[in-house]
């Protein structure tokens, strides 16, 4: 059942989450023996909350990378003598995985448990790490909920139709692969992502026209119903799967408990950030030409999963609600001043423009 979310339960959520942030542990309790680990996508946003929670469990992690960009990342809440020690315990591969030819040099004798991709678009990329790792435990593939073929009938589960002209499929590729080839797989689809270290848009979209005192353009009514998940949440969800044997060949839907409407999001942001409630524009998307522009960072639909199956088998339970994990984003990201995107309120200004709205 949808329930709708006041302000007044959005302020409770708050101080709530603030107690929890407070005083919840950083280290999980271990939940299965120590794992030879290769993580691929381990140095941005989900790869970084989840080796760090693989490596305090005591597993030893690899990281393959480009090794372009730094191995290892400070999560925002660390301190730099525990940081200090997880980036020693990190081992890493320098090799582009586009190159499936130097994929397999690279990890020829080598000997892992567990492969955690994270980074997987198409089903080619998986394919020399399978080859040159035959004798795997389990491979733990970050899939998208965003394979589902639109329906009318929700939320969505995993059992549902999958849509294989999506944006995705390269995700359903990788999952019916990993089936057809006989591999112990367990495929996790999160909905919308959003926590410290986020490089897409998601609450920092929010956050920078909050900041900014603008008003807030939300499509069509504002009522459309969506899904975002903590990214410690879901990186806990990850660690969760590891040699479950309940999480064989399993694919898990993974984000928050509840659902929020778009104009629920804008009011929760503001509350996280400790503003005022926004002032809200509603505008019709066909009415524009953006050109090419994003003007909104979700899509323009009713869009939310049931997390069920992964409570039950994995003996998981998200530890955020929506506005005690927003308020954990702006308080160690954005609220900091630190961001991926600048500001650009191109499309806003044309929309608030034909609307006559005042900025």
């Amino acid at each position: 059942m949808v329930t709708s979310v006041t302000n007044g339960m959005f302020a409770r959520s708050a101080r709530a989450g603030a107690r929890r942030a407070r005083l919840a542990p950083r280290m999980m309790a271990a939940t299965t023996s120590p794992k030879k680990i290769l993580m691929l996508g381990g140095t941005r946003f989900i790869g970084v909350y989840l080796a760090r929670l693989l490596v305090d469990e005591g597993h030893e992690v690899t990281l393959m990378t480009r090794g372009k960009s730094p191995v290892t990342t400070m999560i925002p809440d660390d301190t730099p003598e525990s940081y200090e020690e997880y980036a020693k315990s990190v081992n890493h591969i320098a090799v582009d995985r586009k190159d499936a030819g130097a994929v397999e040099s690279k990890l020829r004798g080598a000997s892992f448990d567990v492969v955690y991709d994270i980074n997987a678009r198409e089903k080619e990329d998986i394919l020399p790490i399978l080859s040159s790792l035959p004798n795997l435990d389990q491979y733990i593939l970050c899939s998208s909920a965003g394979v589902y073929k639109k329906s009318d009938i929700m939320p969505h589960c995993e059992v549902d139709e999958t849509d294989p002209q999506s944006r995705h499929k390269g995700k359903l590729n990788m999952e019916a692969h990993l089936e057809s080839c006989g591999a112990n797989f367990t495929s996790v689809r999160p909905v919308y992502i959003y926590g410290p270290l986020n490089y897409n848009p998601v609450e920092e979209w929010f956050f920078h026209r909050i900041a900014s005192g603008r008003p807030i353009p939300v499509p069509g009514n504002g009522k459309q119903i969506t899904q975002l998940g903590h990214v410690k949440d879901l990186a806990t969800a990850f660690v969760k799967c590891l040699g479950n044997e309940k999480a064989r060949n399993q694919i898990y839907n993974i984000s928050g408990e509840r659902v929020v409407t778009f104009d629920g999001i804008a009011k929760a942001c503001a509350l996280a950030a400790g503003a005022p409630e926004p002032e809200l524009v509603h505008f019709d998307a066909a009415d524009y030409d953006f050109g090419g522009k994003k003007a909104f960072p979700m899509r323009d639909q009713h869009f939310f999963t049931s997390v069920e199956k992964a409570m039950e088998d994995l003996d998981w339970k998200p530890e955020f609600d929506l506005v005690a994990g927003l308020t954990d984003s702006y308080q160690k990201d954005f609220g900091r001043g630190t961001f991926r995107k600048a500001a650009d309120f191109t499309v806003d200004d044309m929309i608030l423009d034909k609307l006559k709205v005042m900025t």
